[in-house]
């Protein structure tokens, strides 16, 4: 019989064994993690030359601003939005369905329970080496690392209800490959984390406040840096808690969509 909140809680627990079970795959990320850490670092200290500052950035913070939000991106990256593909490719998803619990908030579990893997033994990690091998500065202020862990739960949620919303997508179009693919660069470029936000030209930058992305990397490695501070955080935070409401609403209306399509259809 399914327990409510503790069966919810035990995909979590066995979404981390599963990984723990495949560590030895993220030494290797941690590698290239940090090898992309080192091509931007050089790549923007040539940038930045003898110093100054570039979009409200300091050559200082760059370098943070780029080691924390590779390492955020191990935590919140996940891949909901194929896992759920397949599901409706292979027919599985049926059987989800019928099962007596909402298959969202499942996978939602299995990938915090794959954040969680990813956080002890990636970000951590990795953070540790970026730190022993570029100038990277930890903020001072406790509000700082407060409101960073904070926004770095709901930068996963955000990017969860990203690929949950495009894995639905499988429903309606004959192939959501490109979707996907599309979703993932789109996330990378506009969320901060090739380019600060800051950076972009006025317009563009303009238009990125209005969308969800920047709530993912850019205003987290703002806070970490120290260039949002006090209030300022409460104030982002509330960005985040923002879009993370908004995204529930095409979230749950493609998944309803989705259990009125496949039943109508006969499964």
């Amino acid at each position: 019989m399914f327990n409510g909140t503790s069966a919810y809680l035990d995909f979590i627990r066995i979404r981390f064994l599963t990984m723990l079970a495949y560590r030895v795959n993220y030494y290797t990320g941690i590698l290239i993690y940090t090898l992309n850490i080192g091509v931007y670092y050089f790549t923007w200290k040539a940038i930045y030359g003898g110093g100054g500052e570039l979009g409200g950035f300091t050559a200082s913070q760059m370098t943070t601003y780029l080691a924390v939000s590779w390492m955020a991106r191990a935590f919140y990256f996940n891949n909901l939005d194929r896992e759920i593909s397949t599901d409706i490719r292979d027919g599985s998803i049926a059987i989800q369905f019928i099962r007596p619990y909402n298959y969202i908030m499942v996978k939602m579990m299995q990938g915090f329970g794959e954040g969680l893997f990813r956080f002890m033994l990636f970000m951590i990690p990795g953070m540790a080496i970026a730190m022993l091998l570029f100038p990277v500065k930890l903020p001072t202020a406790p509000e700082a690392w407060a409101g960073f862990l904070v926004m770095l739960f709901f930068s996963f949620l955000i990017n969860s209800q990203l690929n949950v919303i495009t894995g639905l997508m499988a429903f309606f179009v004959e192939n959501n490959e490109g979707f996907m693919r599309m979703k993932r660069v789109v996330v990378d470029l506009f969320s901060g984390l090739i380019i600060p936000i800051s950076l972009f030209p006025g317009w563009l930058g303009d238009i990125m406040g209005f969308l969800p992305f920047q709530a993912i990397t850019y205003l987290p490695g703002s806070v970490f840096t120290g260039r949002i501070q006090g209030v300022g955080i409460w104030q982002v935070l509330g960005i985040q808690v923002l879009w993370f409401v908004l995204l529930l609403i095409p979230m749950v209306w493609l998944y309803r969509m989705s259990r009125k399509r496949l039943f109508v259809q006969g499964g």
